[in-house]
């Protein structure tokens, strides 16, 4: 008995931050989870049949113990001993298979409900607007989609299932007890107080040691991760600071193995302490059955009787301390509910209309209309933008750093959404498109180029599923990048590693080029695309991204003369307009802001490359 209580403690309360987030109880929110619970209501059904069967089966062996010491031992019947010992196996064989077969319909249902809200999660947050994958942290994301989510098993095959288990536990457990001898009943329900009151006194002293050593271990692991990682072993040596850091190790070491101790010591103490209580019950019952027995206060009390009685009351403390840990578990298991519904509550605020239009876009104008954005309410990134592009032509955007060069051109595959005013393609806004059409027709080369950890082939596949290896090799050749894949012991079978990092930044990207080539958009738009490569590599792309421009309309954003050179327009973008407009040699004659940028930007680079 004293280990089964030793669970009791820690668990049993809740943090500063559980109290200060703890979620709202309402209506509405119960009846949200109870809808993931509902497609498997018949399954529940049968798992509180089987807790049910499971409670009362194990009331057996506690009963056929008295019997075994009544009728056996004291009548020294050695036939009923075997019949009453092999009732006793049957009865705790039972009770075993029958727990077996609950956990594995609750384990079902709650990896079933799992799959569909782990399903719903990530369709959910495919169709989120890309302005939440800027905002939110990476790891919460993950989080809220594998640990929040799979702590839904813990709550369906734990907390729910606990709570039924526990009451039938408890209340076959007591009827039992009654009906047996309620006197003996009554003694042992009184100790449950003692019991309870310093397991949760020695519980927050415990938890207070557990959370101090947590956040020591935090500290320690922050410093092994920083300074063990390769930049920061890099900048340990550079600036001789080995002893320094070891110093700082220490100190937070000698701090964690400190609490550690502590908390060591008092859960051995613990441990005695709630010993001695669990016996504490048994005790009473062997001293008050004693009594009634030889002062003959209850001449239908056995020995047998007071044999069980012990053995049901060990098997009631444990449910009774976990029914008054409800609110804990309740609390968790609705927080963990509400994290989850929050993401499920973010508004999918760019999706395709009903019906959405489907127009030819190929050689057709791009016009920005009096558009607007910005991404804080209180700093306009752009106020008043009104251009068009020509169909077929190529338009180079420039301007100085952070103007919103980028942002412009992610507004016409709704990357994001205007704020005022409107970007018409084929005369068409682009908000009436359907979604998945208006981003098929566009193909888009940033200066961050993003590679799935995989084979050079299935990356460039994620353009065009059904391409065939001619379309490949002939995308690859455009961009100047088949020799160095043929070089590869593996070929187009050459796995690039996590973010492609096996590969060089110029690699990557025409890798990335070649991808786009195989779609073959209608509309191109180049984020600094060349930006990555060298001039050599530069100059074979270059031939490559003007054979691919060719007939399509362009946007490039470009920082590098030669690039700009090839544009029918230029943009200059500054303090959220077009403040400049027209072709090189007209913009180097106004001397603006072009010419500033020309003689800060593109004339340096242009001489590093003729350097």
């Amino acid at each position: 008995m004293g280990g089964r209580m030793g669970g009791m403690g820690p668990r049993g309360f809740l943090t500063e931050e559980e109290k200060k987030n703890r979620p709202k109880v309402t209506k509405g929110l119960i009846i949200r989870i109870l809808g993931y619970l509902k497609p498997y209501w018949k399954q529940f059904v049968l798992v509180f049949i089987t807790i049910l069967v499971a409670a009362v089966v194990g009331l057996l062996p506690s009963i056929i113990t008295g019997k075994i010491v009544d009728e056996a031992l004291v009548g020294k019947d050695l036939a009923m001993l075997i019949k009453l010992l092999i009732l006793a196996f049957l009865t705790m064989t039972l009770s075993r298979v029958i727990g077996v077969a609950e956990s594995y319909i609750n384990s079902w249902i709650s990896q079933r409900i799992i799959f569909d809200m782990r399903g719903q999660m990530y369709d959910h947050l495919q169709h989120m607007p890309h302005a939440f994958f800027t905002t939110e942290k990476q790891g919460d994301i993950i989080t809220r989609m594998n640990t929040d989510i799979s702590g839904v098993s813990s709550v369906i095959s734990g907390t729910l299932s606990s709570i039924v288990s526990n009451v039938a536990t408890v209340v076959t457990t007591l009827v039992a007890l009654l009906t047996m001898s309620w006197q003996l009943a009554l003694v042992g329900i009184l100790v449950i107080p003692l019991l309870i009151l310093p397991t949760r006194r020695v519980g927050e002293t415990r938890y207070k040691l557990l959370s101090e050593g947590q956040e020591k271990r935090d500290e320690m692991n922050q410093l092994v991760n920083e300074n063990l990682s390769v930049s920061g072993s890099l900048l340990i040596k550079l600036f001789t600071r080995e002893e320094k850091e070891l110093e700082r190790f220490q100190k937070v070491n000698e701090e964690v193995t400190r609490n550690a101790l502590k908390e060591a010591r008092s859960g051995r103490w613990f441990s005695v302490v709630m010993g001695m209580f669990t016996q504490l019950g048994p005790l009473l019952i062997y001293f008050a059955g004693g009594l009634f027995i030889i002062k003959n206060w209850d001449p239908s009390l056995t020995v047998g009787t007071i044999t069980a009685t012990v053995s049901l009351i060990n098997r009631l403390y444990r449910p009774v301390e976990s029914l008054l840990n409800l609110q804990v578990d309740f609390t968790r298991s609705l927080a963990l509910f509400s994290r989850i519904f929050d993401y499920f509550d973010r508004e999918v605020s760019i999706k395709s209309p009903e019906n959405g239009q489907k127009p030819e876009v190929a050689n057709q104008d791009i016009l920005f209309d009096h558009v607007a954005f910005s991404y804080l309410p209180e700093k306009p990134l752009l106020t008043d933008i009104n251009f068009e592009v020509p169909g077929g032509k190529m338009v180079a955007i420039v301007g100085p750093s952070g103007s919103g060069k980028s942002t412009l051109v992610n507004l016409i595959p709704r990357l994001y959404d205007v704020q005022g005013g409107r970007v018409l393609l084929a005369g068409v806004d682009v908000r009436d498109f359907d979604l998945a059409w208006l981003r098929s027709q566009i193909g888009v080369v940033t200066q961050d180029t993003y590679l799935f950890n995989g084979t050079i082939r299935e990356n460039l596949l994620y353009a065009k599923e059904d391409a065939s290896p001619a379309e490949m090799e002939a995308a690859c050749r455009a961009a100047s990048i088949h020799e160095f894949i043929m070089a590869q012991p593996e070929g187009y079978d050459t796995v690039v590693g996590n973010r492609g990092l096996k590969l060089s930044g110029g690699e990557k990207q025409r890798i990335s080029i070649a991808r786009v080539i195989l779609k073959d958009p209608k509309i191109l738009i180049l984020d600094e695309a060349t930006s990555a490569l060298d001039s050599i590599s530069e100059a074979a792309i270059q031939e490559a991204l003007e054979h691919l421009m060719k007939g399509r309309t362009s946007l490039v954003i470009a920082h590098r003369l030669s690039t700009i050179l090839k544009a029918d327009n230029i943009l200059v973008v500054k303090d959220g307009v077009i403040a400049e407009t027209g072709s090189h040699e007209s913009l180097l004659d106004r001397e603006g802001i072009y010419r500033e940028l020309y003689e800060t930007q593109f004339r340096k680079v242009l001489d590093y490359e003729n350097g």
